[in-house]
């Protein structure tokens, strides 16, 4: 809680993910992460204490051979290559836990440089920009569309 509840995280994720991340928000989330079947999202940890977070959302429907991927670390670890290694680690799991899994890809916001690098580095091709795709803090903003596939 004490790394998730940060203006600085919140700004590069979804809404869903809330600002200010009170007590009641963790117990919320991992109680329904505990409830997840398949499981697929993870703590990052750095020795005993959680600082991030990982994980894939599965599609359904014609999108089923798909995942989207999504993460955030605390600020105090930022730039000392966790994330990458986190994103391998995750990548690699979503591949070989699921065999019908083809593609996994991202949509981090353009200006998130950090996050491009981060994708960069374990392999994730950019495939495209998202014009205006999305609002954050009442600012309309581009995505970028990062993707990884099994055979790559």
């Amino acid at each position: 809680m004490r790394h998730a509840n940060d203006r600085r995280i919140w700004l590069n994720l979804r809404d869903a993910f809330p600002h200010p991340y009170t007590g009641a928000d963790a117990k919320r989330f991992l109680a329904r992460v505990r409830e997840m079947e398949p499981q697929t999202f993870y703590a990052i940890a750095i020795g005993p204490e959680a600082v991030g977070g990982i994980g894939y959302t599965l599609h359904t429907e014609v999108e089923r051979i798909s995942a989207e991927i999504g993460y955030w670390l605390g600020v105090g670890y930022w730039g000392r290559g966790s994330m990458t290694a986190a994103l391998r680690g995750a990548t690699r799991i979503a591949f070989e836990s699921h065999p019908d899994l083809r593609r996994l890809y991202a949509v981090p916001y353009a200006g998130n440089l950090a996050s491009a690098r981060v994708l960069e580095k374990v392999g994730y091709h950019l495939e495209g920009r998202m014009r205006e795709s999305a609002i954050k803090d009442g600012v309309v903003v581009d995505q970028l569309l990062y993707a990884k596939l099994r055979d790559e």
